[in-house]
């Protein structure tokens, strides 16, 4: 595979190596075997399988960037590897591969885009761009088809990078539904309870029939969650403002992955009545 734009300057070898460590990474990068291949693939220079795989890639590199004059062959080696059939029984190979990556090729403003191609990004000029660039929230929310709903209520603190008040947003955005959805007031546990709960008269929302037991605890269950969204996550920054605990990437991802299930589920929801506003 080729970039479409090939460029005519070459990456450092600061670049160069880094390329090499993720793509020959002894966990995450590729086997011996799978290099050679694709150096011969792409007429590319091969010390042979003598040296570590982080050395020989990056002699390989050194030595294709030199007789090219740029850095040209290195994208192509990149896209290559990154082609997207190679993942189908590992995506999550295929994204740790993309965001280490991403990480490096945004100081030459390049990136991996989703097909494995090598195009171009955002240039980064610090470490602090670069892990912006490289390590996208909403790209990932994006990439996990998380529903609108979520993106529509916390995009914006997400891009801010302030996670907890996008828990805030997040929770928040359930409780809207919820009250848009049924005309019902109030707010928390209260308008859980009111919408959710069994009750004696019914929820006035089901995400099911409620005709097995089975499918009436699975209504308590959603219910129970969104309550415990509620108190975890919304609860205590809406009683304190200061309060900001530190909430890291993957805890905000799987936050805004719950909150997601929650709402998908009221996609499927109808009036346990048959009366909706």
């Amino acid at each position: 595979m080729s970039l479409s734009k090939p460029t005519d300057s070459k990456f450092s070898p600061s670049v160069l190596r880094s390329v090499a460590g993720v793509l020959a990474d002894t966990d995450d990068g590729l086997t011996g075997r799978e290099i050679g291949d694709l150096l011969k693939d792409l007429d590319m220079p091969d010390s042979g399988s003598g040296e570590t795989k982080r050395v020989r890639l990056a002699k390989a590199f050194d030595n294709a960037q030199t007789r090219a004059g740029n850095a040209k062959p290195i994208m192509d080696f990149i896209s290559s590897a990154m082609q997207s059939v190679r993942y189908v029984d590992d995506r999550g190979l295929f994204y740790r591969r993309q965001g280490k990556l991403n990480k490096l090729l945004a100081y030459v403003g390049l990136r991996v885009d989703d097909q494995g191609e090598v195009v171009s990004g955002e240039l980064a000029r610090n470490l602090d761009e670069a892990d912006k660039i490289a390590n996208s929230i909403h790209d990932e929310l994006d990439r996990r088809k998380c529903h609108p709903e979520v993106l529509r209520y916390c995009s914006v603190e997400v891009l801010k990078e302030a996670y907890f008040h996008a828990c805030l947003e997040a929770t928040k955005s359930i409780f809207d539904r919820l009250r848009s959805m049924t005309g019902a007031s109030g707010d928390g546990a209260a308008l859980v309870d009111t919408v959710l709960a069994l009750g004696k008269s019914g929820p006035m929302l089901a995400i099911n029939s409620l005709r097995t037991q089975t499918e009436k605890d699975e209504q308590t269950g959603l219910a129970n969650l969104v309550k415990g969204l509620n108190g975890l996550y919304r609860n205590p920054t809406a009683h304190d403002p200061r309060l900001s605990r530190k909430i890291s990437d993957d805890e905000l991802l799987e936050v805004l992955t719950m909150v997601s299930v929650v709402h998908r589920r009221l996609d499927g929801a109808s009036s346990s009545n048959g009366v909706l506003p």
